[in-house]
């Protein structure tokens, strides 16, 4: 093998200037949401610790065998450069704010194929991973019982009233008698034979000051803590096909209606299975990923 030319080592070292730089960058805007300039001294030097630790990975992972036959179209380096761009008002502010990091255009663009090419290299190391059976996957279903609980949920209806002091007809006192009124209305006794869940939907579309109104009072299907905490544990309080006393919120009164329970349940192997496929699968990856990386660091210190 030849050396390489003048040129070519000072192409090379620009090149990892520049990833280097951006690895800083991207380590001060996650860690700290600012720019290298930014940087309290500090911050900086942590920063600069990130930034070295996945910069040292990323030339280890291009300098691997693995890395040597992939190329990077030009055309995908140019997306990832586009993508970058859509986050400025236009190319000035881009260049001033590459300028401010260290950076320029060519150099962002020669760190973010090195960034495509590390991404190529592990995602097709971690491609490499034995093959997910049935019978994994149903291990997994057995000892994970927990993770597939799908927990109790009601679907539910309301009817709200608005208080507002500034309108007569929403003042404490008449928002009171009004939904007094429309709760008499829903008493099992008033009722006349008509389907409850019926007869609520038509009240809510006449009188409910919520947009879900339109719907009937329709809040879907709930599990608990999705509600205000009044409303959560009024709903959950009552039986199928009932209707709640008034409750209070802090944006009126509420009439709630219980129109189904759903049962807590363990889902299915065959309802889950697909889910517990892309955890394995992911799971393999990275053990693949990280094997395959603990041998190239032990070549690179024999």
């Amino acid at each position: 093998m030849t050396d390489r030319t003048p040129h070519q080592s000072a192409a090379k070292a620009a090149a990892e200037e520049a990833a280097y730089r951006y690895h800083l960058l991207r380590a001060a805007s996650e860690r700290f949401q600012c720019s290298i300039a930014a940087l309290e001294p500090e911050q900086r030097e942590e920063a600069e610790q990130l930034a070295g630790k996945t910069f040292d990975l990323e030339q280890l992972v291009l300098a691997s065998e693995r890395a040597q036959d992939i190329v990077i179209p030009d055309t995908q380096v140019q997306q990832a450069l586009d993508a970058v761009a859509k986050r400025y008002d236009g190319p000035a502010e881009l260049d001033a704010d590459l300028e401010r990091n260290g950076l320029d255009t060519g150099g962002l663009r020669l760190a973010l194929r090195r960034e495509l090419l590390f991404d190529a290299v592990m995602q097709r190391v971690g491609a490499n991973h034995a093959p997910i059976a049935e019978t994994d996957e149903r291990l997994f279903y057995e000892l994970h019982h927990e993770r597939f609980a799908a927990p109790e949920q009601r679907t539910a209806r309301h009817i709200l009233i608005t208080v507002n002091d500034d309108y007569d007809e929403n003042t404490t006192e008449t928002a009171r008698a009004r939904i007094e009124t429309i709760a008499a209305k829903l008493h099992p006794e008033a009722g006349g034979g008509a389907d409850p869940a019926q007869r609520f939907a038509r009240l809510a579309r006449r009188h409910s000051e919520c947009p879900t109104a339109m719907e009937g009072g329709k809040l879907g299907t709930l599990p608990r803590g999705k509600l205000y905490p009044e409303l959560d544990a009024a709903l959950f309080d009552l039986d199928e096909g009932t209707v709640s006393e008034i409750v209070e919120s802090p944006i009126g009164l509420h009439l709630l209606f219980c129109e189904r329970i759903h049962p807590a349940r363990t889902l299915a192997f065959s309802q889950v299975r697909a889910r517990i496929h892309a955890a394995l699968e992911e799971r393999r990856r990275r053990d693949a990923q990280r094997a395959w990386l603990a041998t190239l660091r032990q070549a690179r210190a024999a």
